[in-house]
C-alpha cells in the first residue's frame, strides 16, 4: 500500500482514479478492529493478481487532514477502518469494520458492482 501523507498525495491518487480504479484504506493505528482490517487487506494484496487496483493507506490519526479531506471530496461519511473504491474521482463503493475482507473487495471490483 502507498501511504498518503499530504493533500497533494491525495490529489495525485484521486487523479490516478481517472484512468484506473483505486482503493483508499483509512486505518486507525490505535484500534484493534482497524488492525484486523489492515491484516485482511494485507493478506488480500499478498495474493492479488497483476492488475489489482492500487491501494492507498491513510492513517487517520497521523494524517487527519488527509482523512478529513477524503470525506469532504468524496462525500463519504468518515469511518475507521474504512475501504473506499474510487473510479473517475468518485466513490463508487465503501465498507467499514468487519466488512473489509477479500470477498468484499472482489465483489466491489466485479463488473456489476
Amino acid at each position: 500500500m502507498n501511504e498518503l501523507l499530504t493533500l497533494d498525495d491525495l490529489t495525485a491518487a484521486l487523479d490516478a482514479s481517472g484512468t484506473a480504479p483505486i482503493f483508499l484504506f483509512k486505518h486507525s493505528t490505535r484500534c484493534p478492529i482497524s488492525s484486523g482490517a489492515y491484516q485482511r487487506v494485507q493478506r488480500y494484496l499478498a495474493e492479488a493478481s497483476p492488475g489489482t487496483p492500487v491501494f492507498y493507506l491513510i492513517k487517520v490519526i497521523e494524517s487527519r487532514p488527509v482523512s478529513n479531506e477524503i470525506a469532504s471530496r468524496l462525500g463519504v461519511q468518515h469511518q475507521s477502518p474504512q475501504l473506499i473504491l474510487v473510479r473517475n474521482h468518485r466513490a463508487v463503493w465503501d465498507t467499514s469494520h468487519g466488512g473489509i475482507d477479500g470477498p468484499a473487495i472482489d465483489r466491489a471490483l466485479a463488473p456489476s458492482a
